[in-house]
């Protein structure tokens, strides 16, 4: 059996892997990233490698990357949080260590993964979105990533939603990330608080009466024992991943749509505000197949899991 390794870079983490034809991760490291040195970065990943090889018959590595990386899955042509720019990140891996190496944008190796593995393992088009401090994306189509002429596509995030609406930290207003992302929820629920609405009470003595102590995983603990102001929170970022997806859905036609991230840890209280959402927008809805809304299987392996996989083709 081919033994591939994943490779999930981010800025505080990097997570490496061994994994199987099956999708199952035989063993796993993490080590911290220095994001603001590229050098030390590439270094970090080929000690990784190293050490997993040294127990493993490793044959071929797949990096996911948070950034824009060229078609040809060799060169990072950006990354927001690392230090990257146009880094032939194939070319200095391969170098290293020795091993075919493919590099792949980590939505569309999470993309893959929940394709191949996780919970769109029946279908043959996937519409991922990922729920966390921002909104990412990946896409599979007729079986295949979808990368876009340049490798560049499904940044979903970006796609505005709201003419001068919120201004967002990639320069432009109301982008989608800035009203259907962890961070969105958070900062909707501070300002809820801040205004000494009742609803919002019962979040802020969880937090102990500090405003910034008011996160995403609290608001979903909040919302599972019932609290109304945490059931808001997550209804309203629901409404707004609805109809963002039904606005997605109109253009991709997807088969199914699967929600990652951590925000997804909700489940049903995220979800089904999200499935009446885009139920209620989707154009013909009543005279054609609404795709089903599914919550990711993989969770934080499936970036990895996907990119070993992709490695192997």
């Amino acid at each position: 059996m081919t033994l591939a390794c994943g490779i999930d870079v981010g800025g505080t983490k990097i997570a490496g892997g061994v994994v199987d034809e099956d999708g199952k991760v035989l063993e796993e490291m993490r080590v911290e990233s220095p994001a603001s040195d590229a050098a030390a970065i590439e270094e970090a990943i080929a000690g990784l490698v190293s050490e997993l090889r040294s127990r493993h018959d490793i044959e071929t590595v797949g990096v996911g990357a948070a950034g824009y990386v060229d078609k040809a899955r060799a060169v990072v042509l950006f990354a927001p949080n690392v230090a990257w720019r146009n880094e032939d990140l194939k070319g200095e891996l391969e170098q290293r260590v020795g091993l075919p190496v493919v590099i792949e944008n980590d939505a569309n190796a999470a993309a893959w993964g929940e394709f191949r593995y996780g919970a769109a393992h029946d279908a043959q088009d996937l519409l991922l979105v990922t729920v966390g401090t921002g909104v990412g994306g990946g896409l599979v189509l007729d079986g295949e990533v979808y990368r876009g002429a340049n490798g560049v596509g499904a940044e979903i995030g970006h796609m505005r939603v709201v003419p001068n609406g919120i201004l967002c930290g990639c320069g432009k207003h109301g982008c989608f990330e800035q009203y259907a992302s962890g961070s969105a929820l958070v900062r909707e629920a501070r300002a809820l608080a801040l205004s000494g609405a009742m609803i919002a009470e019962g979040m802020l003595a969880r937090a102990g009466g500090e405003l910034n102590r008011i996160t995403g995983p609290l608001i979903t603990e909040a919302a599972q024992a019932g609290d109304a102001g945490a059931l808001q929170q997550l209804a309203e970022l629901g409404r707004w991943l609805g109809e963002g997806i039904a606005s997605l859905t109109e253009i991709l036609d997807p088969e199914v749509v699967v929600i990652g991230g951590g925000v997804s840890e909700a489940d049903d209280l995220l979800l089904e505000p999200t499935r009446t959402a885009f139920a209620a927008q989707l154009v013909g809805r009543g005279f054609r197949p609404i795709p089903e809304i599914r919550k990711a299987r993989l969770g934080n392996h499936a970036g990895l899991i996907g990119a070993a996989d992709l490695s192997r083709r």
